[in-house]
């Protein structure tokens, strides 16, 4: 539940790619580029804020920076917000993957018990009771239900997620190449 929580305030939009600001980047650095302290406001905006600041410092730090070398620059601060964006999914997959088998070894072990405890006593044949028998099994039986219990909302939420996240990404990638096409016009 936690992670799932924490992906939900991690992921929202405004915190990772707000909706107008590639076009107010873009209409601020028409004249000119602006200067580090609102590149820094910028790069603590947001993902995409994150990934724009690092195309105004290569070109801050120099002036001639070819359209690759933006690219570039632009690209490492993408993959480290891309990094940050799927924390934590790959445990959520663990999970999800985890869980029904976790149930299912619950159940097998409590299956070896319960027929274990049913052996014919003294070598009697018959005088296992009927009764634990099905309440044994019932029992093991809530080890796979409390497995599944735990592994369909995580499988659920993992996909929700990803497609989130790969969203996500794919914007940013846009964004980040209008921003470049953006910025080799202002170096020229």
């Amino acid at each position: 539940m936690a992670l799932v929580i924490e992906r939900f305030t991690s992921l929202k939009t405004s915190k990772v790619l707000p909706p107008k600001l590639l076009d107010e980047a873009i209409t601020v650095s028409r004249t000119s580029i602006p200067g580090p302290d609102v590149v820094t406001k910028l790069e603590k905006n947001s993902g995409l804020g994150e990934v724009l600041a690092a195309g105004f410092r290569a070109l801050n730090t120099n002036p001639m920076a070819t359209e690759d070398d933006l690219r570039v620059s632009m690209e490492s601060a993408g993959r480290v917000v891309a990094h940050r964006l799927e924390r934590y999914l790959p445990a959520l997959a663990t999970i999800a993957s985890a869980a029904p088998l976790l149930g299912l070894l619950g159940t097998v072990i409590g299956m070896i018990e319960i027929f274990g405890s049913q052996s014919p006593a003294n070598g009697a044949v018959g005088s296992g009771n009927p009764a634990q028998l099905a309440h044994g099994i019932s029992i093991a039986l809530y080890n796979t239900a409390f497995g599944l219990i735990i592994a369909i909302p995580a499988l659920i939420f993992w996909r929700y997620f990803r497609s989130r996240v790969d969203e996500y990404l794919l914007n940013l990638e846009l964004a980040g190449e209008r921003f470049a096409r953006h910025l080799d016009t202002l170096r020229r």
